[in-house]
């Protein structure tokens, strides 16, 4: 009887879902969020630049008579342009999973700028409970996978792996949450092939 990896070789992977890129490699199903467009990346380092002049401003003011009051307004306004930098920053965010098939397991991460901030969580296959393809305004779509975080029973855990599906990809939206309920063993999904 032939596997569902290569079920999957069979089968060829669609390029591009939404926001997310996906490839077979090797005994593994890649899926990674496209990099935001030029200005939403840049925001944030433009938020940090003028917080930190407006630091250094505010500095330069403690030291004269009557700079207190514009040294406050202009710290605050340092501190508030600080916050909305992370604040977007946590939006820029790359998101990427990876579905090995060997190991039976899905590994999500959430990818960062800084260095060693990168969130990584390894699943195993049982431990998925659903795919659910969520309706969103616009109306775009995405997939959803919810599964238990530990062995023990409790609260599930959700993770978006594509994000703004457009209604025209339809067909292969459908055709990703076949295979991904497929790969996990769920039942309803039908034949990922067909």
């Amino acid at each position: 009887m032939a596997s569902f990896e290569d079920a999957l070789q069979d089968n060829r992977v669609p390029g591009r879902l939404g926001d997310v890129r996906l490839r077979y490699d090797g005994g593994r199903l890649v899926g990674e969020s496209l990099p935001p467009p030029w200005d939403r990346r840049a925001l944030p380092s433009l938020c940090v630049g003028v917080g930190l002049g407006c630091a250094v401003g505010a500095a330069l003011l403690v030291g004269m008579r009557e700079g207190a009051g514009p040294a406050a307004a202009l710290g605050l306004l340092a501190a508030a342009l600080v916050g909305l930098a992370l604040k977007l920053e946590a939006h820029v965010g790359r998101r990427r999973f990876v579905l090995h098939f060997r190991s039976e397991s899905l590994r999500l991460e959430r990818l960062t700028w800084a260095p060693g901030a990168t969130h990584a969580e390894l699943v195993p296959f049982d431990a998925v409970r659903a795919v659910h393809m969520v309706e969103r305004p616009g109306p775009r779509y995405a997939l959803v996978v919810e599964y238990a975080p530990d062995a023990a029973e409790g609260p599930l855990r959700r993770a978006v792996l594509v994000e703004h599906i457009r209604a025209t990809e339809g067909e292969t939206l459908h055709r990703v949450w076949r295979l991904l309920s497929n790969a996990f063993g769920l039942r309803g999904a039908g034949l990922a092939g067909g």
